[in-house]
């Protein structure tokens, strides 16, 4: 059997590589037009030499700040918040803002005086020093010096942006990154310090630990050193390069060097910076469920029954997914008829099953006439050109294709009317590929030419600093699109590009991974960093996208993905198909219980992505957010938070049994069998195969539910303090209806254990009951609202809805 498995998986890959021949003559052709418009512009960017600003001429106080005129440049200082500043030199092409969402401000008093060094503009917050020669220094309210910069440089259209860093800083964000945690680091092999690309990538189907740059760049980054943190974010979509040595520099290729620059701790940073750019919109509870894809289902019946195999072997499915297999010719906004003969009545089969269907798209459509959307995009003049106006034609999977200029609104607006279709027939959500955009070449760079042109919203511009963001552009599209389309529900988009503010519009995954032990490692590294960008919701492939992980490495990650906000399985045409059953016992046994367990995490979820939309915070957090102050927390990248109550450590090796856990400070309860542990330390967590290590926060209240009971339990892990507290957001699980905020505290003097419950909100409890669970006690006896005591249930006790509940317990 084995063998017969082998022999299909080969003449499979011979007919994939077949197959992929097709598109070498036009990958060819485009490759030589592309460098041929190319060469007449390249280098033109960083053409004559550097210059500096030279010497303060002027300083004026303005409404917001002050404004400072040099030899060779101006410089704005805006304060828009006391702690949030925006940083604008001049000369540059101004960005448009597509990344923010608050551009209005209300005046901030701030004070403008001459000093020994400079000028120095101060808020309540923070103060910043003008150098005579452009320098900034940045100072908090204590005095304490946060961040120090160079006077900036500018060569034709380039800048370069220095700042110094103290020798303990570490650097954490720039969006999507196959490297570790900490940014400032250096490569192994020949020392020198790591280059992080700012160009949206398509790594060509398979990318290793270290891969750079990826699918989504942002520049934005956070510093933390001993003195403080700071936050700093480039309005700049143009292709850039940072380093991080002793100082930190930003390179960009063109555009305006207006940057925005905040204080204060990481959960802080993250509620500024999302201020700015925007928070991410309250998902539907079911998105938060398992997803199942594949490359190669094709076919109706292939789907379905995958679906049904999920209920005969008693596996929760939330969505499935529809590769571009399914597609008529790999067309967007297609599903083939031929395979898929009876659609609607299909889909609405699986809504009824609790099982949404969620369809691929790419942004190219196909160079042909017999396509009515090539020839309505014609007419729109919708496409991106060269500079001589003919339209730039790339291959990708549907042949030869053109591509939609999204910058420009009236195509984001004709795109968006193509969801329609789909959404009629059933579709709940869309999945956006190759959108960086990603095109197939033979050489250079894997997307449009350079000097492609753009409407950049009708003052005109090139694919240089449209290309950043390009997929952005198409996930707002379809948000509005399904906004418009479906009042009722709210959109689910998970995009493979983005930049600054996507988190207003799509989730996202980190792509096309392979399946070893180091990359599901870097799972952990590259989804926090992502967090740490402003992207809350994210998630791999389970398993890796590109290989057949052995029954183990699968199991470990799906393990790690039950904690993670994207649960899905996918993987590549090419492989052996991956499913939960796909390896047999003892490994279904366990993945199916932990597919139990993230449907009864579903509250916590789903109350962590509610604290994501009011304040930013991402769900899956570093060590340090705990305690950023600890510096050893700073480079670990091999575990996470969930929230702040669960801390999560994945078991990253091949018949590993145990492994290392890094504590903060304070108490933890093992998740599994409630041994109590003191915090501050390494210790030894044993990891046997049905058990990835979790540990719980002492003061937590982790509420889980038991929907066939329709019962709530607030799991309550006292800390030695005696004090704890933890919240529950409830809603309809969609729309824009009434909602509930359960806020509680308890506190234990002695024997008694006191547990207050507030509520705010309209919407109506959903459970029949509630169970209190008291890890490490014995409930001996409860009294509810003052009524005569119940007896306890050795840890736990069940009860209605109550104000205050008095729990006598014992050791």
């Amino acid at each position: 059997m084995k063998f017969i498995r082998s022999f299909l998986l080969w003449i499979n890959f011979l007919f994939k590589s077949v197959f992929f021949l097709r598109y070498i003559p036009d990958s060819f052709l485009y490759s030589l037009r592309r460098d041929r418009a190319e060469s007449n512009f390249r280098d033109r960017a960083k053409s004559g030499s550097l210059i500096s600003p030279g010497r303060l001429l002027e300083a004026v106080a303005t409404e917001q700040g002050g404004q400072f005129r040099f030899e060779q440049a101006e410089l704005e200082i805006d304060f828009l918040l006391a702690d949030l500043v925006r940083i604008n030199w001049r000369p540059g092409l101004p960005p448009i803002p597509y990344a923010l969402v608050e551009q209005e401000w209300e005046p901030v008093e701030t004070t403008l005086k001459q000093t020994s060094e400079g000028w120095t503009i101060a808020s309540e917050a923070m103060q910043m020093t003008v150098s005579p020669e452009g320098g900034l220094t940045v100072v908090d309210a204590a005095g304490k010096m946060l961040r120090k910069e160079r006077s900036p440089q500018r060569q034709g259209e380039r800048w370069i942006h220095q700042a110094d860093l103290m020798p303990d800083e570490q650097i954490y964000g720039l969006g999507e990154r196959a490297s570790s945690l900490n940014l400032r680091t250096v490569q192994d092999a020949t020392r020198s310090v790591k280059t992080y690309r700012m160009w949206n990538y398509d790594p060509g189907g398979r990318y290793p630990p270290g891969t750079d740059p990826m699918y989504i760049c942002i520049p934005v980054y956070l510093g933390f050193h001993q003195a403080g943190s700071y936050l700093v974010f480039y309005e700049n979509s143009f292709r850039a390069e940072f380093t991080f040595a002793e100082r930190a520099t930003a390179d960009f290729e063109g555009g305006s060097l207006r940057y925005y620059l905040t204080t204060g701790e990481p959960a802080h940073l993250l509620e500024r910076y999302t201020q700015l750019t925007g928070r991410p919109p309250m998902p539907a509870r079911w998105a938060l469920g398992y997803h199942q894809s594949r490359w190669g289902y094709r076919t109706e019946a292939a789907i379905r029954q995958e679906v049904e195999e999920f209920q005969a072997h008693d596996l929760p499915l939330s969505a499935i997914h529809f590769d571009i297999d399914c597609q008529a010719d790999h067309r967007p906004f297609t599903l083939d008829p031929q395979r898929f003969p009876q659609v609607s009545r299909f889909t609405q089969e699986l809504i009824k099953q609790g099982v949404r269907c969620i369809a691929i798209n790419n942004p190219g459509i196909k160079y042909s006439r017999q396509s009515n959307l090539f020839l309505e995009g014609c007419v729109l003049e919708a496409f991106c050109t060269y500079p001589d106006g003919a339209l730039v034609v790339a291959p990708v999977w549907a042949g030869r294709m053109v591509f939609p200029d999204f910058t420009n609104p009236k195509v984001r607006d004709w795109w968006s009317r193509q969801y329609a279709y789909l959404l009629d027939v059933g579709i709940t959500g869309f999945w956006h590929d190759m959108n960086e955009p990603a095109a197939f070449v033979l050489w250079g760079d894997h997307t449009l030419p350079s000097v492609a042109q753009h409407c950049l919203e009708g003052r005109r511009g090139d694919h240089r600093e449209a290309h950043n963001v390009y997929g952005f552009l198409e996930a707002r599209a379809g948000y509005e699109s399904l906004r418009r389309y479906r009042p009722n529900q709210r959109p689910f988009i998970v995009s493979r590009s983005g930049w600054a503010g996507l988190q207003r519009y799509a989730w996202t995954w980190t792509g096309d991974t392979i399946c070893t032990w180091a990359a599901m490692r870097q799972t952990i590294a590259t989804v926090i960093g992502l967090g740490l960008s402003g992207i809350p919701f994210t998630g791999p492939d389970i398993g890796g996208f590109q290989g057949n992980p052995s029954p183990e490495l699968y199991l470990r990650w799906f393990q790690m993905a039950t904690f993670l906000m994207f649960y899905r399985t996918h993987s590549s045409t090419s492989v052996q198909p991956r499913t939960p059953w796909a390896y047999g016992e003892p490994y279904l046994s366990i993945i199916r219980s932990y597919l139990q367990l993230r449907y009864q995490l579903m509250p916590y979820l789903y109350t962590l992505a509610w604290e994501a939309s009011q304040k930013g915070y991402p769900p899956v957090r570093s060590l340090f957010w705990l305690d950023w102050g600890d510096r050893t927390l700073r480079d670990i990248d091999d575990a996470f938070c969930l929230g702040d109550a669960l801390l999560v450590c994945p078991v990253l090796g091949e018949g590993h049994r145990n492994r290392s856990v890094t504590l903060p400070d304070g108490e933890w309860y093992n998740f599994w069998n409630d041994h109590r542990i003191s915090g501050g330390r390494t210790i030894e967590v044993d990891a046997p195969l049905e058990q990835m290590p979790v540990l719980v926060k002492a003061g937590s209240v982790l509420p889980m539910e038991d929907l066939e009971q329709q019962q709530l339990t607030l799991h309550l892990y006292p800390s030695s303090s005696g004090e704890g507290q933890g919240y529950l957001y409830s809603d309809a699980g969609d729309g824009e209806g009434e909602f509930r905020i359960d806020r509680f505290s308890f506190s234990r003097r002695d024997q008694i254990l006191e547990l207050y419950w507030d509520k705010e909100g309209d919407y109506a409890f959903a459970y029949a009951s509630v169970q209190l669970q008291v890890h490490g006690l014995s409930v001996q006896q409860a009294w509810v609202d003052g009524a005569q005591g119940i007896p306890g249930q050795g840890m736990q006790i069940t009860c209605g809805i109550f104000e205050r509940i008095c729990l006598e317990c014992a050791e």
